[in-house]
């Protein structure tokens, strides 16, 4: 009997044992967070062995080539390499301006920019393919731009009326001369003569050569000295180039009117540069003077003069325009070659015959055609020479005579300017530029009017 005591509690703590363990069993069965099973679900990835190439030799330097392969190599890295010359480019400029004064040249000019030696050369020499540095004149100015290691990039040359000369270095020298955009102004001015045709150009602030212009298209007509008594109205409209408020090159008239005792001088000047001015008389046509270098400007006129090299006083035997150096000349007339060669202080001369008599003399050319000779045929309008500064000239020009019997004549008087007028009267286009010449006139001094009443208030 007491056998089963024992019996009876080994089976008792079993029992409760049992019960125990399922009671834990259905605690661990109830639900979790969501957020907190799927952090315990989380397991890290894996790492993937690298592969490596070995090898014979023991490794002493090494470089990633990728981020899955490593190369061994038993030679040091090579030094960082770049593109110089984009970098040249890329960096900033270092820039340098002078201006040439008195007694320097342009060598000490470049010095003063820090330039070397070879540099000062490379530029004189980019210049002077597009400019004659013999020309150089104080006040002009020149801009370097070197990179910041000192290496020459670029040059300007500023020179006279606006216009540049632009060297870029890079492997081959380019040099350009760049010509400035400028305004064309159309001006006029209304006043009376006073003393003489120049004191009433310079009281009225115009351009004083216009005295010359009207001298040589009126000298044959009118007499300055006898006629002009004062008070006599005089009208006149000419173009000027403009850079802001500097005036470039030399102007030219477009329009000009006189009137003497009651009779009314027109004259017009053609947009085109030909030269071929038309002389009316009250609404008529007069005359017409065609020019034998288109766009000239007359530098003296017909008759005594100071000479401008020896200094006493001459006569001019004819009629000077000045031009630049190499601009064609032209035959005003049909004739005949008689003379090419050199004639003393005219230097390079073409002389053209007309019949027996009559003679036209191009004197101080620079250079002829090929071939033209003796004896050619030459028609009106064809060229036969270019400007220069031949035999006793100051500059470049072209000095025009007229012979008549070998004695000189004044160009302007030529029979042949009154056939020419005959011509150029038959022209419907030669009144419709007089009326229009006589409307822009007006046009621009109501303009000026108007602007100096705004300025008044």
């Amino acid at each position: 009997m007491k056998l089963r005591y024992p019996a009876f509690g080994v089976l008792g703590a079993t029992l409760v044992l049992t019960l125990i363990l399922a009671s834990q069993a259905n605690w661990g069965t109830s639900r979790a967070p969501d957020a907190l099973a799927v952090a315990s679900n989380w397991q890290p990835v894996p790492l993937q062995q690298p592969s490596m190439s070995l090898q014979t030799e023991a490794p002493s330097w090494s470089t990633i080539a990728a981020a899955d392969k490593v190369i061994w190599s038993s030679e040091p890295p090579e030094p960082l390499a770049y593109d110089r010359a984009f970098l040249e480019t890329a960096s900033p400029v270092v820039s340098w301006s002078g201006t040439l004064s008195s007694g320097e040249t342009l060598d000490a000019l470049l010095s003063a920019a820090g330039l070397s030696a070879g540099d000062r050369a490379e530029v004189a020499l980019a210049m002077a393919a597009e400019y004659d540095l013999r020309k150089l004149r104080p006040g002009y100015g020149i801009e370097i731009e070197t990179s910041v290691s000192g290496s020459l990039k670029r040059a300007v040359l500023s020179v006279d009326e606006g216009v540049q000369i632009e060297a870029v270095f890079t492997d081959e020298t380019a040099t350009r001369r760049i010509l400035p955009e400028l305004d064309m102004l159309l001006r006029a001015a209304d006043t009376t003569v006073q003393n003489s045709i120049s004191a009433t150009l310079a009281s009225a602030d115009v351009p004083a050569r216009f005295a010359v212009d009207l001298a040589e298209m009126l000298g044959g007509t009118v007499d300055f000295r006898r006629d002009l008594k004062g008070d006599e109205p005089l009208q006149l409209m000419w173009r000027e180039a403009r850079l802001g408020d500097q005036i470039i090159g030399q102007p030219h008239l477009s329009f000009a009117a006189l009137t003497i005792d009651e009779t009314r001088y027109e004259i017009v000047w053609p947009d085109d540069n030909s030269g071929n001015a038309t002389i009316f008389v009250d609404g008529e046509v007069l005359r017409v003077f065609a020019q034998p270098v288109k766009g000239a400007r007359l530098s003296s006129v017909y008759g005594n003069r100071r000479h401008p090299v020896y200094g006493d006083m001459r006569m001019h035997t004819g009629v000077d325009f000045a031009a630049p150096h190499g601009t064609p000349v032209y035959a005003t007339a049909p004739g005949t070659i008689s003379f090419v060669g050199r004639r003393g202080g005219y230097g390079r001369v073409v002389e053209i015959s007309y019949g027996s008599d009559t003679m036209t003399r191009y004197a101080h050319l620079s250079s002829v055609p090929d071939g033209l000779s003796v004896g050619d045929r030459i028609t009106a309008g064809e060229s036969i020479g270019r400007v220069g500064a031949t035999g006793t000239a100051t500059g470049p020009n072209l000095h025009y005579e007229v012979r008549v019997d070998g004695r000189p004549t004044d160009p302007m008087s030529e029979e042949r300017l009154a056939e020419a007028a005959i011509a150029e009267g038959t022209n419907p286009d030669v009144v419709a530029r007089l009326h229009e010449s006589r409307a822009q006139f007006t046009g621009l001094l109501d303009q000026d009017v108007a602007q100096t009443m705004s300025e008044r208030l």
